[in-house]
């Protein structure tokens, strides 16, 4: 892509044109020693659209003309990650932005608050939720003043971004078009006030998927529809003990994200069975879709 355009005219008329490249924007990659020390707060904003799928723009929070390819007559769908205790950038970040936009012509604008979730003291990251909630609220007013309509807004929030995404939508009075919550946090939420969780009332439509609900998640319902993968806890592939490392503390997590980007790519359908309990589930009292009718029973996912 190119920025600027000079012509030069010379006397034998031949117009030379010297183009400036436009460099990409990328996540912000923090080291280790930035988690011990601790990060404060900082919002960037990265622009994803068909123009530019796997070159991300730095956005003005304020300037939104500066970004002619920010189109706001499309949808626009925020992705928002969450607790970052490495201070790594999410290893899933470029699937879910090439994805979504193979599915859809939208705009994506990736939420880096990197600064601010990169801490080994993991009740500083949460207390800048709603300080980023806030940051983001003020952008979407902005945008709102550029003609840009509340329903067209999809958030995608990981984790500590499910909560952030809520309190986004809590500050918008329920306006925002959708949220879809990817395991929500548990830790610090469990037990809280809607005004300091996700909740229904945040957005039109609310749906919520569970995969750790029983170490880093969620537990109770949140959204307008929950679904309990594989009953919500212990995923399949996932290890079981802690000599696994690392993988052990977030496989299960991280789950939520690798099966919505399943059926962004619509890799494969997941169909969720309304069911009390999932040991009612795993008895078989829960396999029929009649009561759903022509339409059968809910699909988790993009759709």
């Amino acid at each position: 892509m190119f920025l600027w355009h000079y012509y030069l005219a010379l006397p034998l008329l031949i117009t030379i044109q010297i183009y400036k490249a436009q460099g990409c924007d990328e996540f912000t990659d923090l080291g280790l020693s930035h988690a011990i020390i601790g990060t404060s707060l900082k919002i960037r904003l990265l622009l994803y659209t068909r123009d530019n799928v796997t070159c991300g723009t730095l956005m003005s929070h304020t300037n939104l003309h500066a970004h002619p390819q920010f189109n706001l007559s499309r949808p626009t769908t925020f992705i928002i990650h969450g607790y970052r205790p490495t201070g790594s950038p999410p290893m899933w970040l470029q699937n879910i932005t090439e994805m979504v936009l193979a599915r859809e012509d939208v705009n994506i604008i990736v939420v880096d608050w990197n600064y601010g979730a990169a801490n080994v003291n993991y009740f500083k990251a949460v207390e800048n939720t709603h300080k980023a909630a806030d940051n983001l609220t003020a952008f979407i007013k902005k945008m709102q003043e550029h003609g840009s309509s509340l329903s067209s807004i999809h958030m995608i929030g990981v984790s500590l971004g499910a909560h952030i995404s809520g309190f986004v939508g809590a500050n918008l009075n329920g306006s925002i078009g959708r949220i879809t919550a990817l395991d929500p946090a548990g830790p610090q939420f469990t037990g809280t006030s809607k005004e300091d969780r996700l909740d229904p009332t945040n957005a039109q439509f609310v749906d919520v998927l569970h995969t750790d609900m029983d170490a880093l998640g969620f537990r109770e319902p949140l959204g307008h529809i929950d679904f309990y993968a594989n009953g919500g806890a212990d995923q399949p592939g996932c290890p079981r003990t802690i000599l696994s490392g690392t993988k052990y503390f977030k496989c299960d997590h991280q789950r939520s994200v690798f099966l919505y980007l399943d059926s962004v790519n619509q890799t494969c359908t997941h169909k969720a069975f309304p069911c009390s309990s999932y040991k009612e589930f795993l008895d078989g009292k829960c396999l029929n879709c009649d009561s759903f009718g022509s339409a059968g029973c809910p699909v988790f996912g993009w759709l």
